[in-house]
C-alpha cells in the first residue's frame, strides 16, 4: 500500500516505517507555533482573584435583566457579563430585601471581635494562678521527698525543712 494521501513515513534508526491512518490532533499544526514564536503562557495564577460585584452593578445587571424580553437575550446578557443565572436569583432575593447594602459585596472569613480589657486582664491572671499553683505543687512534692529522705537516714528535720 503506497497510497501518499493516507500513509506517513517514519523513520526510525535510518529505517523508513509505514504506518496507515495516523492523524493529527485537529487544529494542531507542525511548526506553525514554532515559527510565530507565539506559544501559551505556562505560568497559572497562584490563587485566583475572587470578583467583587458592587451594589450599582449589581442593580445595572438586575435592570438589564428585566429588560430581557426576546429569547436569548438573557443568555447574551449573562455570557457578555461573565455571570451564572444563579447571580441573578441570588441577587433579585437580596433586592428583595430592599436594602442597598444587601447587595454590597460582603467581607469573607471570621468576623473581628471587639475584645473586653477585662476578659483579657482575667484570661493573664488565671494563667498566672495555674502557674503558680504548679509551682506550689512541685514545692509541695520536693519537701515531702526530703521529708521521706531525713527518716530513711534518720536525721531530724526542724519546722522549715532544713537539718538541724
Amino acid at each position: 500500500m503506497n497510497n501518499s494521501s493516507s500513509t506517513i513515513n517514519l523513520k526510525t534508526d535510518n529505517m523508513p516505517v509505514e504506518t496507515e491512518g495516523a492523524r493529527r490532533a485537529t487544529g494542531v499544526s507542525t511548526g506553525s507555533a514554532i515559527q510565530s514564536g507565539r506559544f501559551p503562557d505556562p505560568e497559572v495564577i497562584e490563587k485566583s482573584i475572587r470578583r467583587k460585584f458592587t451594589a450599582k452593578y449589581k442593580l445595572r445587571i438586575l435592570q438589564e435583566a428585566e429588560a430581557c424580553t426576546s429569547q436569548g437575550q438573557m443568555g447574551a446578557l449573562l455570557r457578555r457579563e461573565g455571570l451564572y443565572s444563579s447571580n441573578l436569583t441570588t441577587w433579585r432575593r437580596q433586592h428583595k430585601k430592599g436594602v442597598l447594602e444587601a447587595l454590597s459585596p460582603k467581607h469573607r472569613g471570621p468576623k473581628a471581635k471587639n475584645i473586653d480589657p477585662s476578659v483579657c486582664r482575667i484570661a493573664e491572671l488565671e494563667k498566672e494562678n495555674h502557674q503558680l499553683k504548679e509551682k506550689l505543687k512541685q514545692a509541695e512534692t520536693i519537701i515531702d521527698v526530703q521529708k521521706k529522705l531525713s527518716e530513711i537516714l534518720q536525721k531530724p528535720l526542724d519546722s522549715t525543712g532544713e537539718k538541724i
